[in-house]
């Protein structure tokens, strides 16, 4: 019973972060945001342990790798797209990975973490279940990087359309590209807000750096930290 009582928690709070969010438009009522803090909150109030909730909770975990397969869709629908831009957008794609994971590597490095802290930090620029996955895999700890990958996010969502604004990019492919290589899922859910050709290249971007971020990843962790 709790079990399932926890379940119909996590999804009434998302729902209405999310319809918060379509009614203000304001970030601070992102879901992403929102529900993770009304749950720590009911958590540490009834103190249920993490453990518990997890049983119930660990049922909607498991929906996001289905989910971010469920992306195809608009890579198909914008597919003479992608086609044409593709050899910028893969260029794009590979240089903003490689600065994402070097960049988490020197800051780590240069204010002295742990070698599990550095492995946790380095693919937050990922989407949520490849980047836990990742981090496994080169020492981490999967939900430190499930944290940072939200953080990420969250700033990817309010930083993004700032900058878009601020250089004035009229590209849609630009947009995407943006949105999708450094802030994943969330950005790719800010760039469908501005246009689904937006979505559809940051879709493309979110999945490529994740492959290029798997590829290198490990290399990085053998060759710097092991």
């Amino acid at each position: 019973m709790l079990i399932l009582l926890y379940f119909i928690l996590t999804i009434s709070l998302y729902w209405g972060a999310k319809w918060g969010y379509q009614k203000t438009k304001k970030v601070y009522f992102s879901p992403l945001l929102i529900a993770p803090c009304l749950i720590i909150i009911v958590l540490t109030v009834f103190h249920v342990s993490y453990a518990s909730y997890n049983d119930g909770a660990k049922w909607l975990t498991k929906l996001l790798q289905p989910a971010t397969v469920a992306l195809a869709i608009p890579l198909y629908r914008f597919f003479p797209i992608l086609k044409k831009y593709l050899s910028e957008i893969l260029f794009s794609v590979f240089l903003g990975s490689m600065m994402s994971i070097i960049a988490a590597f020197s800051i780590s490095w240069l204010v002295h973490l742990n070698k599990s802290l550095i492995s946790s930090i380095i693919p937050y620029s990922i989407t949520t279940p490849i980047a836990m996955g990742i981090s496994s895999k080169i020492g981490g700890v999967p939900t430190i990087t499930a944290v940072f990958v939200i953080m990420t996010g969250i700033i990817g969502m309010i930083i993004g359309p700032w900058i878009i604004r601020l250089f004035r990019f009229k590209s849609e492919i630009a947009r995407g590209v943006l949105l999708g290589t450094s802030s994943h899922g969330a950005g790719t859910s800010k760039a469908l807000e501005i246009s689904h050709a937006a979505g559809a290249v940051s879709s493309v971007c979110m999945v490529l750096t994740a492959i290029i971020s798997f590829c290198f990843s490990p290399w990085i962790y053998t060759h710097f930290l092991h």
